[in-house]
């Protein structure tokens, strides 16, 4: 009879403290750790190749069933304008002195349009994810990012309708239309820390999700979409004129306006930029300190 060959003996357990050590050895953290927030940072910035690829791929994904394809990133924007041109310029006329209505109205609906794609779909950004964010690890502000990359990459298109629109309208390019990515960058950063501050409170309680298309379609008008809203203030007190001029959706207006028309009330106003610049900076660090702050109770059930 032959005998059964020997096992090798198991190897001996390691304490608590040897696997924490080891763990941290070759770079394993636990899932509900949050990182210091200059190492979440870093993260982000090594990750950045793929926070492009992750935006292109869903921006070029948007159309590809439609039979017009990425036509329609264009086409939308140029029915919408259309339509509220008729709406608020011709049936109930609320371009007031406006010189360049169509050009005045065709900026608000293409920036405003960016401010509630990344505000309604950055809220949701950690709950439509929950299955990713449960299996794997990586910094949970990639998929707020990447909402707010993929919406600008989307908006593209309209921006070339608009500055189409401008030469058609009768505008003429000047060093002032160098500006106009200053504010879209500036606008950008303003909602991606707004869009950081949503998923948070969404990640919290998903009832929320419901209540912001709610205050995004308010605040289409309270920003001076379709009129001026210095214009339609001025029986206000004064301080509520302040608030609704200077808060952060009425400048995103204002400043891309400037940029691009020209007429009387359209010139470069530095406070105005110098203003909405604070705005953009303050949303941006308070959003993602919120946003880093609750890192590690994304996705838990």
């Amino acid at each position: 009879m032959t005998e059964a060959p020997q096992r090798a003996p198991l190897p001996s357990p390691i304490s608590s403290e040897e696997a924490a050590r080891l763990a941290a050895e070759h770079g394993l953290r636990t899932l509900s750790e949050r990182p210091p927030l200059r190492r979440y940072l870093h993260d982000l910035w090594r990750r950045r190749s793929f926070i492009w690829t992750l935006s292109s791929a869903q921006s070029r994904m948007r159309n590809e069933d439609n039979h017009l394809g990425q036509l329609w990133a264009v086409l939308n924007p140029a029915l919408l304008i259309g339509s509220y041109y008729l709406i608020f310029g011709v049936v109930l006329s609320t371009r007031g002195d406006i010189d360049n209505y169509v050009g005045f109205l065709s900026i608000g609906v293409v920036l405003f349009a960016f401010t509630s794609a990344v505000i309604t779909r950055g809220a949701k950004a950690i709950t439509s994810n929950t299955a990713l964010v449960r299996a794997l690890h990586f910094p949970r502000a990639i998929l707020p990012i990447s909402v707010a990359l993929t919406e600008f990459i989307a908006m593209l298109p309209a921006i070339a309708l608009l500055f189409g629109l401008m030469l058609l309208t009768g505008e003429t390019p000047d060093w002032e239309w160098l500006l106009f990515p200053v504010a879209v960058a500036m606008q950008g950063v303003a909602l991606l820390g707004l869009a950081f501050i949503c998923a948070r409170l969404v990640n919290t309680s998903r009832d929320l999700a419901n209540l912001i298309p709610v205050i995004v379609r308010l605040l289409r008008y309270v920003s001076g979409v379709f009129f001026p809203v210095a214009h339609y203030v001025q029986g206000l007190p004064q301080v509520w004129q302040d608030v609704l001029v200077y808060q952060p959706f009425a400048l995103m207006m204002t400043t891309g306006r400037q940029a691009l028309l020209t007429g009387e009330g359209q010139g470069v106003v530095l406070g105005d930029w110098l203003l909405m610049a604070a705005w953009a900076l303050g949303l941006g660090v308070v959003g993602l300190i919120l946003f880093w702050w609750d890192e590690a109770k994304y996705g838990r059930a």
